[in-house]
């Protein structure tokens, strides 16, 4: 499936991983247009890709594409939407982050076909899972292009996985923790850090192998009865660890849903 044009209003960091995935080997659109803010990103973008092209001001991004990403801080969100002019039936996808909906849509002040999404940095290489908002044929195809799309049926759902999502820097904290440590007693953070690294890339693909169950049966495959795993499991469950992760869960989620009050 390819699409005409995508037009970009906001260039920051999860846009240009957006636009490098989308055309990396082959392109998914014809052209891409760029807001203006940001300027080196977007001079990068423009010099990596003739198809990509900056255009004057966010206006022009919006009337020369097919699809729109609101890709801005929620912040600024409603300032920057609200002085746009949409086509009615425009295709919208908002990347803004713990926004709600319906604001979104009075925002923009159209009858557009909006699709919330939450994509993650590595779409950039077509690795990404992007959790989406209502389901769309349009805005799963676009993303299973950059990895995969999850649609979700109901807002709860979305709002659950972008919960979820926060752990991203828990993930990179706990092995930072875990070289750290090892400095600690004694071994060279580069040796540390080339350990770990491929270790949670290689728990990470057995993952993802088809003979998966769930993580609880393979977190009993790799906890030998009465061995080291299951006793840093014990500890972590027992001794605050998982009610500190709940309790961050739940304050993550607590402020999203915030947002839609």
């Amino acid at each position: 499936m390819s699409i005409n044009s995508i037009g970009f209003v906001g260039t920051g960091a999860i846009t240009e991983a957006m636009v490098r995935g989308l055309l990396a080997t082959t392109p998914y659109t014809a052209e891409v247009h760029l807001s203006p803010r940001s300027a080196e990103i977007a001079a990068r973008l423009a010099a990596d890709f003739p198809s990509v092209r900056v255009a004057k001001d966010n206006q022009a991004v919006v009337d020369l594409s097919d699809i729109v990403f609101l890709a801005i801080r929620p912040q600024i969100a409603r300032e920057v939407i609200e002085a746009l002019s949409f086509r009615q039936g425009q295709s919208v996808i908002s990347v803004v982050a713990a926004t709600e909906r319906q604001s979104l849509l009075e925002w923009i002040g159209a009858h557009v076909h909006l699709v919330q999404a939450i994509p993650l940095p590595f779409v950039e290489d077509r690795l990404g899972v992007t959790a989406i908002y209502p389901p769309d044929v349009e805005a799963a195809a676009l993303f299973n292009a950059l990895g995969n799309a999850v649609q979700c049926e109901t807002k709860k759902e979305y709002d659950l996985l972008a919960a979820v999502s926060a752990l991203m820097s828990t993930y990179f904290g706990v092995m930072e923790f875990a070289t750290e440590w090892l400095a600690d007693k004694g071994l060279e953070r580069s040796k540390g850090q080339a350990y770990l690294a491929p270790l949670f890339q290689s728990l990470a693909d057995r993952a993802q192998k088809p003979d998966m169950k769930s993580f609880s049966a393979l977190s009993r495959e790799f906890a030998t009865k009465g061995g080291l795993n299951e006793q840093v499991l014990a500890d972590f469950e027992t001794k605050g660890g998982k009610a500190a992760l709940t309790q961050a869960l739940d304050g993550v989620l607590a402020r999203i849903e915030g947002a839609k009050s």
